[in-house]
């Protein structure tokens, strides 16, 4: 089983590097876990809506040059599905047993992910209506991945 993310943006703070590293180390055990970081564009203060798009679009060509054709792709959207714990650790598992041997996650840039990344999805999630750094959700993702292979497998994790 392979899980990547693929996300927008260098982690410049060393404890947000820390943190992923360590359920990297951890997922050892369950998969094999990557992260493909992206540049980003540089986003003027109050840019247009057509800037914006644009800057969008730029990021959206680079995560599509990073995609695997043949794995299942997950893009963290706003508008995607809330799922708790016990509902991710089952839908992940219920895209590996239907055959998918490498699922991946795509974070976007500070202004979100292009339309044509969305589509390109074969699904959208969210993890909460409220706005997180691509930093941080790269953490918070990371934790749930490994999370989520601790409930298939009955093991004991911190609730």
């Amino acid at each position: 089983m392979k899980i990547t993310i693929i996300s927008v943006g260098k982690i410049k703070e060393k404890f947000y590097r820390e943190a992923v590293a360590e359920y990297a180390k951890r997922l050892s055990s369950y998969c094999k876990f990557q992260i493909i970081e992206l540049a980003d564009e540089k986003t003027p203060e109050n840019a247009s809506l057509e800037l914006e798009n644009q800057i969008k679009d730029k990021e959206g060509e680079r995560i599509i040059k990073a995609i695997d054709e043949k794995g299942y792709l997950i893009a963290l959207a706003i508008e995607g599905k809330k799922l708790d714990s016990v509902q991710f650790s089952n839908r992940l598992e219920k895209i590996m047993i239907n055959g998918n041997s490498h699922i991946q996650f795509i974070i976007g840039g500070s202004l979100g992910l292009s339309e044509k990344v969305l589509k390109k999805a074969d699904e959208k999630i969210s993890f909460s209506d409220m706005t997180f750094p691509h930093q941080l959700m790269r953490v918070i993702l990371s934790e749930q991945i490994y999370r989520a292979f601790r409930i298939m497998n009955h093991e004991p994790y911190h609730k």
